[in-house]
C-alpha cells in the first residue's frame, strides 16, 4: 500500500509542477486536460488513505497518525517500512507546496484581473453606500430583463 501510495504522490508532484507551467504559459486546453489527471490521481490516492483507514480500524487502532504508527510498530517491529513511509510523508509535503505554489498563482492572476476590470468598469459604476444596518451596498447599474434556468 505504502508502495502505491509513494508512486501516486510521486506523479502528483509531476502533475503539479506540469499543470504549473501550463499556469505560466496561460495555456487552458492544456490545464484542463492536466486539471482531469490531477484529480484521478488525487482520488487515486484518497482511495489508498481510506483503505488504510479501513485496516487500522480492522485492527483496533485509531484512524489518526497515531493509530498509523502504532499499526506500524505491530505489524513492522524491525522498521523496515518506516523509510517508506518517510518517503510518503516527504511526497505528500512537496505535494502540498506545489499545490500552495499553484494556488497562490492562480490568486495573484485573479487578482490582476479583478483590478483590470475594476479599472475598466469604473466609470460606469456607482458609488458604494452604506444600507440601513450599516453593511456596504452597491447600486446596480442595470436591469435583468430576462432569467433562464
Amino acid at each position: 500500500m505504502m508502495t502505491e501510495e509513494s508512486s501516486a504522490l510521486q506523479e502528483l508532484v509531476a502533475l503539479l509542477d506540469r499543470e504549473y507551467r501550463f499556469l505560466q504559459d496561460n495555456d487552458v486546453a492544456a490545464l484542463e486536460g492536466a486539471a482531469r489527471e490531477r484529480q484521478r490521481c488525487v482520488a487515486r490516492i484518497v482511495r489508498i488513505d481510506e483503505t488504510r483507514r479501513e485496516l487500522c480500524t480492522r485492527l483496533g487502532k485509531s484512524a489518526d497518525p497515531q493509530g498509523l504508527e502504532q499499526l506500524l510498530r505491530w505489524c513492522d517491529p524491525q522498521h523496515e517500512l518506516a523509510s517508506g513511509w518517510a518517503q510518503c510523508c516527504e511526497a505528500a509535503i512537496r505535494c502540498r507546496l506545489a499545490n500552495d505554489r499553484n494556488g497562490a498563482l492562480v490568486a495573484a492572476r485573479l487578482k490582476h484581473v479583478q483590478a483590470r476590470l475594476g479599472t475598466l468598469l469604473e466609470g460606469r459604476r456607482d458609488a458604494v453606500t452604506y444600507g440601513p444596518r450599516g453593511a456596504c451596498s452597491q447600486a446596480s447599474s442595470g436591469r435583468v430583463l430576462t432569467t433562464q434556468v
